[in-house]
């Protein structure tokens, strides 16, 4: 058998195992392959950065596991950009599911900035409703959330000292994978209440947005796992955004390869194939 028949015939295993090694390798020890920060990006970061030490932040969990690896790495950075700039942060929950996924987060961010729960950093827990929570919100918080999700009053959060509702905070970010999400939130917490909101949400439905970061109505995008790995440059952290990125890459450069490679083989044999029939 010659060499371009074994190479006809190799073993489809192998190819599984190249495709699994380029996924897994990255994962476990990120690259850091060149990303371009988008302007839809640089813009949240930038709307974090000019908000002064102390500043209240209200992050709500809008997404669940099905959407985890887009939506979460994007929630963790922007929660240890919060942390690293002594901001405040409460959360909330339109979605069952974001309620252990933003804890989760904030958790992690949390230690590695030295905050603690109830003081830098609390989380109100899931209420049904969507576009009604928010309006709630706008009126009077503890109306819909008289507790944390731990089920403690939030008159023991030194956190929610003086919160009644948008008017002590100072920027919105959702984190969405749908409706209830970015489109309640802009109807609600910026078109009747005025605050500034941002967003991040998963890539496919991020062309849906940019109107509304073209018209001022989100001060930031960011779209998918790309985004999440744009703001983990500006943050200059490798986090799972870079990783997940990286393993993309490197298995979409792999099944390149293969299928060069398969035509050149498959062209080699036609020829040597016409020549023998010459």
């Amino acid at each position: 058998m010659s060499a371009i028949e074994k190479l006809r015939n190799i073993d489809r295993r192998f190819i599984f195992i190249a495709i699994a090694l380029a996924v897994i390798v990255p994962l476990l020890f990120p690259i850091g392959l060149p990303v371009t920060v988008s302007p839809s990006v640089q813009k949240l970061y930038d709307a974090i950065e000019e908000l002064p030490p102390g500043s209240k932040v209200l992050m709500s969990f809008d997404y669940g596991t099905s959407t985890m690896p887009e939506v979460y790495p994007m929630n963790l950075a922007v929660a240890q950009h919060c942390f690293s700039r002594d901001l405040k942060v409460v959360g909330t929950v339109l979605w069952p599911e974001g309620v252990s996924l933003g804890q989760n987060a904030l958790e992690i961010a949390a230690e590695k900035y030295g905050k603690v729960y109830g003081t830098d950093y609390v989380n109100l827990g899931y209420k049904v409703g969507g576009m009604v929570v928010i309006q709630a919100i706008g009126r009077d918080i503890r109306e819909i959330f008289p507790e944390d999700f731990r089920g403690t009053p939030i008159e023991e959060l030194p956190i929610m000292e003086g919160v009644r509702n948008f008017d002590r905070f100072r920027l919105v970010v959702t984190f969405s994978a749908g409706d209830p999400g970015v489109r309640e939130w802009v109807m609600i917490a910026q078109a009747r209440y005025h605050k500034k909101v941002g967003a991040g949400c998963t890539a496919v439905s991020a062309p849906a947005f940019y109107p509304y970061l073209d018209t001022g109505q989100l001060v930031g995008l960011l779209g998918g796992m790309k985004g999440a790995a744009e703001y983990e440059k500006l943050l200059q952290s490798q986090g799972p955004a870079t990783a997940g990125m990286d393993a993309q890459s490197v298995a979409h450069a792999v099944i390149i390869c293969f299928i060069l490679f398969g035509n050149l083989v498959m062209l080699i044999t036609k020829r040597k194939t016409e020549r023998r029939s010459l």
